[in-house]
């Protein structure tokens, strides 16, 4: 695993350096848009709406729209944010494990220690273990200020996100206000119903039965032989669509002047001719 992000743990007056890891990955099968008739590769352009042009990466910035002015924030801004160059994990509390709402938690991220000794890793560790806490955290990645559950899996420290109070919505529902009667005997089918279905939880009992049948769906055409040659399905760069649409857009521009310039040419002919027949 490739680390995205380098730190340090703080809290009090212990420092614990850190590597960041992604804890979680992606199995869903890439796919692309393509041309129906063709199988061409259908591509979107970062088109600039003022000039026309076809914009690089390295040339776009941000920006904020209020409805009437446009701020525009240069990556030399957003660097600029204090908070943004703090590569600081700090404890702000404790808490007890379960006073954390499943709601709340978003992206996990393993720890990795990046020290030659380990102590103040594995103190932080086995203390969050002993005394059944969890630590709140803030700290910044990737230009946005983070809430983060610091708890421990298996021998591992891991960061876990946490949605910010005013990103969980309430949830209230009509129906739900109304009393609804429930009788003993109906009580005692739906625990029984639950507890015949009762066992542990092993995740490796559950496989994406969608993305397994994409796969099949997708060997079979192969095996068939029902497939494109993957280099023929591609056209021009962007970089090269935009430079033709801009060349044709001048050529088209330089042939009205000339066009205009011919007829202008033309009147004045015709109005020098005149005058000398008079």
């Amino acid at each position: 695993m490739r680390a995205i992000w380098k730190g340090a743990v703080a809290f009090g007056l212990v420092n614990v350096p850190v590597k960041v890891h992604s804890a979680t990955e992606d199995h869903d099968i890439s796919l692309h848009q393509v041309h129906d008739r063709d199988g061409g590769r259908i591509r979107y352009q970062r088109r600039c709406e003022v000039c026309g042009e076809v914009v690089d990466f390295k040339h776009i910035d941000k920006a904020f729209d209020d409805g009437e002015h446009t701020v525009v924030l240069t990556d030399e801004d957003i660097a600029s944010l204090p908070v943004e160059r703090s590569r600081e994990i700090e404890v702000v509390e404790f808490v007890p494990s379960e006073q954390i709402d499943p709601i709340m938690l978003d992206r996990a991220y393993y720890l990795e220690p990046d020290s030659a000794s380990t102590k103040a890793y594995v103190l932080l560790r086995r203390t969050l273990q002993e005394t059944d806490r969890t630590a709140i955290v803030q700290f910044s990645l990737r230009q946005k200020s983070r809430l983060a559950a610091l708890r421990v899996r298996g021998d591992v420290l891991m960061l876990q996100t946490l949605l910010w109070d005013d990103e969980v919505r309430e949830a209230s529902f009509p129906a739900l206000e109304e009393k609804v009667r429930i009788s003993a005997k109906e009580k005692e089918m739906s625990a029984a119903l639950v507890d015949s279905f009762s066992t542990d939880f092993d995740p490796e009992n559950f496989t994406d039965e969608y993305q397994a049948q994409l796969r099949t769906l997708i060997d079979a055409k192969i095996e068939k032989g029902d497939t494109l040659d993957t280099e023929e399905t591609f056209g021009r760069s962007e970089e090269e669509d935009g430079d033709n649409v801009l060349d044709l857009m001048e050529a088209l521009r330089r042939s009205v002047e000339k066009n205009r310039e011919k007829k202008a040419d033309a009147k004045k002919a015709a109005g020098t001719s005149g005058k000398k027949g008079a």
